[in-house]
């Protein structure tokens, strides 16, 4: 009898064992987040007739668009028109994100160029119980299979955008996890899993924490729940957490709040990514001798506080066509932060590669809204007499992809590290 009872307990254990047991996958092309650049991807573009749920104002109309760059579209295999005319008299065409052959050509893009991957936006909205499986889970897919298909890193981030100031917390966020790991199998795909990992542990990426500017308030909002959660689950766990923060989190000033739990939530962390975009320009003298102070005291206060740091760089802003109706009273100039042809992103670049950073994350890889995309673009925008598009200064469209590559390449020490602008021969 005891016999028996002693087989009954061991089959029991052992039933309850696999139900606990992780369900990330261990083995992944992408063990560490060290010597990779990495861009953000928002895959949030629609079109009428895409066989989507929604509509996203990416290109509007000639009063109201949401777009500041425009891409070149010459090598999609789905377009769509748009209200706008290219100088040719043609209409200009766009491009929807829940094509899955425009996710593909993206994948292409970043293996051709060497851009190592990409962390998915995935906001707060879409995260819900309702939306979660909707046309954002589609783009996911279509991102992580295009991922295996031609080995580029993906991770999810998590965008608190959307998080309203109450009656909601990061609980959906836990749910919705649950549902990319069991359902999309985000962490365990079928073919090549190329998901990134730090130190071994699923990336998982919580960007929005530490603004002034948004409803919530971080200590209400459960993000220690959530951030317990993704480290020490026993099923879903086991992950590296990333926050996004502002720039002068270290500080707790200027865009930061002033509350010093952030610096106990970023404790909690493993990687800590600042805000930078519109924070340095460089039409400022020694702006960038500024960016490269921030950038060393905030890897000195990491490294003391055993977290590691990834710099922000971005090719430049432009926010004037949206501006226009959500602030008419403070409508913002035309490629306010301009590129310059690249020299801005690469000044960025080398002085965070100089200052010691080992990784890098670009924002972004597709933001035409803000103009930051290092996409294909076209220097030759629709012309409109009441927007105002920027171009690329002269420059071909893969030119932001080629320098993402050659910046690649230094960070891995594959070629010397230049402080000029490399140029193609």
């Amino acid at each position: 009898m005891k016999k028996y009872l002693t087989i009954i307990l061991l089959i029991t254990a052992g039933i309850s064992f696999c139900k606990a047991q992780n369900r990330h996958q261990k083995q992944t092309a992408y063990p560490s987040y060290k010597h990779l650049i990495m861009a953000g991807y928002q895959g949030w573009f629609r079109a009428e007739g895409d066989g989507s749920s929604s509509k996203h104002y990416a290109y509007g109309n000639e009063d109201k668009t949401g777009i500041d760059m425009w891409p070149d579209v010459t090598e999609y295999a789905k377009t769509y028109p748009t209200p706008f005319t290219l100088a040719s008299g043609e209409k200009a065409l766009f491009f929807s994100s829940y094509d899955k052959s425009t996710v593909d050509l993206h994948f292409k893009w970043m293996q051709d160029y060497g851009v190592d991957g990409v962390f998915m936006q995935r906001f707060f909205s879409n995260a819900k119980e309702k939306v979660r499986k909707g046309d954002g889970a589609l783009i996911l897919k279509n991102a992580s299979e295009a991922a295996s298909k031609y080995k580029r890193a993906i991770a999810v981030m998590y965008d608190l955008s959307g998080l309203a100031a109450k009656d909601e917390d990061c609980s959906a966020i836990i749910e919705d996890w649950k549902y990319l790991v069991d359902e999309l199998k985000l962490t365990n795909p079928k073919g090549l899993n190329t998901y990134l990992q730090h130190h071994g542990k699923p990336i998982v990426a919580i960007w929005g924490v530490g603004f002034p500017d948004r409803p919530y308030n971080i200590r209400n909002i459960g993000i220690e729940r959530l951030i317990d959660f993704l480290k020490n689950d026993p099923v879903y766990g086991g992950c590296a957490v990333m926050l996004g923060v502002p720039n002068s989190w270290r500080e707790l000033k200027g865009d930061c709040i002033s509350d010093p739990y952030l610096h106990e939530l970023i404790a909690k962390s493993d990687i800590v990514l600042p805000w930078s975009v519109q924070r340095y320009t460089p039409l400022l003298h020694n702006d960038m001798d500024r960016f490269r102070d921030d950038l060393m005291d905030d890897m000195k206060w990491c490294r003391a506080h055993h977290i590691d740091y990834v710099p922000c760089v971005t090719p430049g802003f432009s926010w004037h066509n949206l501006s226009r109706y959500e602030f008419p009273d403070d409508v913002k100039p035309v490629g306010s932060i301009p590129r310059q042809g690249g020299r801005f992103y690469w000044q960025q670049i080398s002085t965070a590669l100089l200052s010691g950073a080992d990784m890098l994350y670009v924002a972004m890889f597709d933001e035409v809204n803000e103009a930051t995309a290092i996409f294909k673009a076209t220097d030759k925008p629709p012309l409109s007499t009441k927007t105002s598009f920027i171009g690329m200064d002269g420059m071909p469209s893969d030119h932001y992809l080629w320098l993402t590559g050659e910046a690649a390449k230094m960070l891995r020490a594959e070629k010397p590290l230049t402080v000029k602008m490399p140029l193609r021969k």
